[in-house]
């Protein structure tokens, strides 16, 4: 199959197969008689891998370690389970940051609700407190 099949069966943009090959997280693919790039069936679940765990937020190279285990024909489940319970981990940590952040700013409105809003000099208003935020 060509690069614009392969991305439609994969949903994932040529542009985007091309650097992934670039790259080496796909391999470069037959050539047809036209020079055009031919893909196969091993191809489609290769980027269906590679692009589910973009989905989940896994780097470049976390996805090149569990190809590279793969292509060692060595199974890369063990790593990929670690992979996602630290990501999970993290995304935990960054939903906590931002539910903080959110209370901040809530914080921050309903107290500047109470400033005047016509402060030019930012001394005596809303501005104020988000300079004072920014020291924090």
């Amino acid at each position: 199959m060509r690069i614009q099949d392969f991305s439609h069966r994969t949903g994932v943009p040529a542009k985007t197969i091309r650097y992934y090959e670039e790259i080496g997280l796909l391999p470069n693919p037959a050539r047809g008689e036209n020079n055009y790039r031919q893909y196969n069936e091993r191809d489609v679940e290769r980027l269906h891998l590679v692009a589910g765990a973009r989905r989940l937020d896994l780097s470049l190279e976390e996805i090149r370690e569990i190809l590279d285990l793969r292509d060692r024909r060595e199974a890369p489940c063990r790593v990929l389970l670690e992979r996602l319970e630290h990501k999970a981990v993290e995304i935990a940590e960054r939903i906590r940051n931002l539910q903080q952040m959110e209370r901040n700013l809530r914080d921050l409105h309903a107290l500047g609700m109470t400033f005047p809003t016509d402060d030019v000099d930012g001394k005596y208003c809303v501005c104020h407190l988000v300079s004072e935020h920014a020291k924090e």
